[in-house]
């Protein structure tokens, strides 16, 4: 069986891997949701602050999952610097 969440792009096994463990088990279940939050969260369940790369990870899999835009993570690196 495809994993579903490596199609969205930027995710491979091991983001998969933590977005499963947010409860995410579908595309469609990023729709709308905080990559904030989730980047919260994943710092929460692993006692350790990550790194703010996966952040842009995750916002560029809700973008691409609540708009169907491909964007790389690291133009979302770019823009939370620049801020």
């Amino acid at each position: 069986m495809a994993d579903e969440l490596t199609t969205i792009p930027n995710v491979g096994p091991k983001v998969a891997a933590r977005l499963r463990r947010l409860g995410v088990e579908r595309v469609e279940d990023l729709q709308g949701k905080d990559p904030e939050e989730l980047f919260e969260q994943t710092c929460l369940q692993s006692g350790a602050r990550e790194d703010p790369c996966l952040l842009d990870t995750y916002r560029a899999a809700v973008d691409f999952a609540t708009t169907g835009e491909e964007r790389p993570w690291w133009e979302y690196s770019r823009e939370r610097l620049a801020r």
